[in-house]
């Protein structure tokens, strides 16, 4: 069973990857300041932190020959942290209180910049062995 962000959050991102899609064709893309606006009523100062952060290209995605892959963030910080999009998880402190604990928030910034760094066709890719990529997830923080 596949983990799902809430349908409005969804539905944002698909309109969102179909506006910068359809904008493609003509000039660079773009995503529309409608869109813009509800990112921010829904994610509040998170979505302006992670759009900085897709804007600064921090996003990476980091995938092995078994097709396994995980995300790695920059912080604004200069700490990178590890987001899997599969189950919406991050490893930054901000996701385990304000997300986890506290339930007051439904992403973290770099979460939330991850997602968008897919819509927006902004992330950077690298591939690394099966081993690297069981060594960068057994990092300790």
């Amino acid at each position: 069973m596949a983990v799902v962000l809430p349908e409005v959050v969804e539905e944002l991102l698909s309109e969102m990857a179909a506006a910068v899609r359809e904008s493609a064709r003509s000039t660079e893309p773009q995503v529309p300041d409608e869109h813009l606006l509800s990112l921010k009523f829904i994610f509040g100062s998170s979505a302006i932190q992670a759009l900085d952060l897709v804007d600064r290209q921090s996003v990476t995605l980091i995938s092995s020959p078994s097709g396994r892959c995980v995300y790695q963030v920059l912080g604004s910080s200069g700490k990178t942290y590890t987001c899997l999009a599969s189950c919406h998880y991050c490893s930054c402190p901000a996701f385990a209180f304000s997300v986890l604990r506290k339930s007051d928030s439904l992403l973290c910034k770099h979460l939330l910049a991850v997602y968008l760094s897919q819509v927006m066709r902004t992330c950077q890719q690298v591939s690394v062995s099966d081993k690297q990529l069981t060594d960068i997830l057994m990092e300790k923080k």
